[in-house]
């Protein structure tokens, strides 16, 4: 990875970092925050889809929870959520890119909230994060030279 790119990497955590603080020191959901996030997922996005369409209609008749929800599906299609909890007066919000996996070795995108709708969207800044373009994909397997004995360490005792 160039030094552009590492650039470009580090201050875009840092836009997610100063985003996910004013979520989390704001108290209701309200158009400007949910139009950052939206501008967010679109920037992935082709500007044909029209899922960014409907969540503004969302966000424009205060309909924050779905417009939260709507926001995952359209800007994380690979992330999905796996579990919404209201405990001690905070909503907490896992997402995952693995949902088929165990929750005890899921590797989750989680955040809190007093409020749901941004506890949703603290997630969905938490997946981003980890989602970003310093993330590192393994495309191929290495190749692995073929021995002639084989070994078994199954402890049978």
């Amino acid at each position: 990875m160039g030094f552009l790119e590492v650039f470009i990497a580090a201050q875009s955590c840092d836009s997610l970092a100063r985003l996910d603080e004013r979520l989390r020191a704001s108290a209701t959901p309200d158009d400007n925050l949910f139009s950052e996030v939206l501008t967010l997922a679109s920037s992935t996005r082709s500007t044909r889809d029209r899922g960014g369409a409907r969540i503004a209609q969302l966000i424009a008749n205060s309909a924050w929870t779905d417009a939260a929800l709507a926001l995952i599906a359209f800007g994380l299609p690979n992330w999905k959520l796996r579990r919404l909890a209201h405990e001690n007066g905070e909503w907490f919000c896992s997402l995952t890119s693995h949902p088929c996996l165990p929750v005890e070795i899921d590797d989750t995108a989680d955040a809190c909230h007093e409020t749901l709708p941004l506890a949703i969207l603290r997630a969905f800044v938490e997946a981003r994060r980890r989602d970003g373009p310093m993330r590192r994909t393994i495309t191929s397997v290495p190749n692995v030279k073929e021995s002639s004995s084989t070994l078994c360490c199954d402890n049978f005792a």
